[in-house]
């Protein structure tokens, strides 16, 4: 009987609240970085005008990019299960942001579906702006409704629109770095330019969020901008962008892919530190006060942590078997 008390009252680990915020940003974490890349496909398909260069696009993360969206319904799940008083803050205040995001999801799966439907030029043309508009306003909405959160900023302030910019640009670098190491050396060194591009602008955007936050106190975030881990993410991820555009041309497009999926990696790690210990900063709720009830968490986490695990497994065996280039190697000028 006294056990049964001391479960009910007691976390299982006494850490069990921090325990769940990293596995909430990890799961972010990981939608940032896998569907990242599919907005950046998205968006680098504007730049293709033959059918063929836009198939071996679509080809290259076609078995993957359905699933790379569970991630975001994990982190919307995990969010509601352990923190459900900031999940309901946050779809309250972003409300707008929020339901824009999913329509732009909604027309970016549309436009591919739709267009091998009918063969005329018009409705494929028309497919192909659906794609290529919702893999843009996907990331730019997800990215402003992050800034908004963290730094407590109105929709149209520079903290905000400049953490969407920086989404965006960040997913044509790691979009481009996945189909150089997917596709033949055709496309890859037609598209390295812009993965090169995108990181250049990557961080002049950041530097300018970082300036703004700094200079203005965003959510009373520029004392964690200046401090030592947050200086440290930002080198590393200085490095993982030089290091990435020095192996792009190079051509060793496998090691560009690593060090362009590091960046949003390193963003989502930012975007944590910034947060920690407050879980909301427009409320100031602290991760302690939002976190759900001794009892509910140990539940949560006895049943939630088993299907995360599975859930990574089940990806470790889809990019197992979808590994390396696509058959054909892309297109042949």
């Amino acid at each position: 009987m006294t056990e049964s008390i001391s479960l009910t009252d007691a976390y299982l680990v006494d850490a069990l609240p921090e325990i769940w915020f990293v596995a909430v940003m990890f799961s972010l974490a990981m939608y940032v970085v896998l569907d990242g890349f599919d907005f950046g496909i998205g968006m680098l398909y504007a730049t293709r005008t033959d059918d063929h260069e836009k198939e071996t696009f679509l080809t290259a993360f076609g078995p993957v990019w359905d699933a790379n969206e569970v991630w975001v319904v994990a982190f919307g799940t995990m969010l509601l299960a352990a923190f459900p008083r900031v999940y309901s803050r946050v779809l309250a205040d972003h409300y707008l942001i929020a339901i824009g995001f999913v329509l732009a999801l909604l027309f970016r799966g549309l436009g591919p579906e739709l267009r091998e439907q009918r063969t005329d030029e018009r409705w494929k043309r028309y497919c192909d702006y659906s794609f290529i508009g919702g893999s843009f306003v996907a990331p730019l909405l997800f990215g402003t409704l992050a800034g908004r959160w963290v730094f407590d900023a109105p929709t149209l302030s520079l903290p905000a629109l400049l953490t969407g910019a920086g989404l965006v640009t960040v997913s044509v670098v790691t979009g481009a770095a996945f189909l150089a190491a997917k596709t033949g050396p055709a496309v890859a060194s037609d598209l390295r330019k812009y993965g090169i591009t995108a990181t250049l602008a990557y961080f002049l955007g950041v530097v300018a969020l970082l300036a703004t936050v700094v200079v203005t106190d965003a959510g009373g975030a520029a004392d964690t901008v200046l401090s030592l881990p947050a200086g440290g993410i930002v080198v590393a991820s200085v490095v993982a962008g030089i290091g990435g555009s020095v192996f792009a041309r190079r051509g060793e497009y496998r090691a560009w892919l690593v060090s362009a999926l590091a960046l949003p990696a390193l963003l989502s790690l930012l975007v944590a530190l910034l947060l920690y210990p407050t879980m909301y900063p427009p409320t100031g709720l602290t991760i302690r006060e939002a976190v759900v009830s001794p009892l509910a968490l140990n539940l949560v986490t006895l049943l939630g942590f088993p299907s995360l695990l599975l859930v990574l497994w089940y990806f470790k065996f889809l990019y197992g078997v979808f590994s390396g280039p696509i058959e054909g190697g892309g297109y042949e000028p």
